[in-house]
């Protein structure tokens, strides 16, 4: 059953997406809190409701939450490093700077370290602008507990947040990227990274990947020609994912990685490479809306 083009839910689907998706990093998790939201949004005297937008996001955030606690006991069994599921994104996140912030996979890794309170109250807060008020009712608490949470995550965030990069840098660096990966230039890849980079790379289980992240210039590049292309045709190309500029590599024609980065003074100072199968699907071809 869908529900009508008119129905407030519609209107904003895209917020609860991406405000479910910047709580779990998932998209798979997150499109099923949306499904969860409508389920509660229709049986709802809608009448009633005197700001939909507020109330459908309170019902999605305690979705969320709900999920975010079975996520963690998954996690506890999951092979590897766990990192984000990439989104391709349009170009319009992009353009609006502190959402692409609050999505990249630098910032989804910082706020892993949050518990699952804390990231809601964040998220909230400081991606899409509730008051104080609202997010205690969608985290059940009050709204000093809520005000003292905020300024707990806020620091914590703040203290590992990446610094942020110009546009035109990024977009250089990864330029130098792609082609020294393209022609296995190991000389140039080394160029574009910190002596003490970290590589993180999920491959769940269902392909190689180190199960422990990855330190120091030289090991990363061993791993990388160890690894990358060795069973079959190596091409790339570079797309927008989670708000950023990210490489993919297709093996056979065949999406095999994704790979995005953080950058600080002109050079990759962590590496994330998705090689889980199941977090590919929409980094291949389905462009996610996000909004806030």
């Amino acid at each position: 059953m869908r529900p009508p083009v008119s129905d407030p839910f519609v209107e904003h689907r895209n917020l609860l997406f991406t405000v479910a998706y910047e709580m779990l990093s998932s998209a798979a998790d997150a499109e099923d809190v949306v499904q969860e939201t409508w389920l509660r949004w229709a049986e709802v005297d809608q009448a009633e409701v005197r700001d939909p937008r507020a109330y459908l996001v309170r019902i999605a955030t305690r979705q969320a939450l709900n999920r975010m606690r079975t996520l963690e006991r998954r996690r506890e069994s999951y092979v590897g490093p766990w990192l984000p599921e990439p989104l391709l994104t349009t170009p319009d996140v992009a353009d609006d700077v502190e959402l692409a912030d609050s999505v990249s996979t630098a910032m989804l890794m910082v706020l892993e370290t949050l518990n699952p309170t804390e990231r809601a109250v964040f998220v909230l807060r400081e991606v899409f602008g509730f008051d104080y008020a609202e997010i205690a009712a969608a985290v059940d608490k009050s709204e000093p507990a809520v005000r003292q949470i905020a300024s707990r995550a806020g620091k914590h965030v703040q203290a590992r947040r990446p610094r942020a990069t110009p546009p035109e840098d990024t977009d250089d660096v990864l330029t130098r990227f792609l082609a020294a990966a393209a022609g296995g230039d190991l000389q140039g890849l080394m160029d574009v990274m910190a002596p003490d980079v970290v590589l993180f790379s999920d491959g769940g289980g269902l392909k190689r990947a180190a199960l422990r992240p990855i330190v120091g210039r030289d090991k990363v590049l061993r791993w990388l020609n160890g690894v990358m292309g060795r069973d079959g045709e190596m091409t790339v190309d570079v797309a927008q994912v989670n708000g950023q500029p990210a490489i993919r590599f297709f093996l056979d024609g065949v999406l095999d990685v994704v790979a995005t980065a953080r950058f600080e003074g002109g050079v990759a100072t962590e590496l994330y490479l998705v090689r889980n199968p199941h977090k590919l699907t929409r980094a291949d071809k389905d462009v996610v809306h996000l909004s806030r």
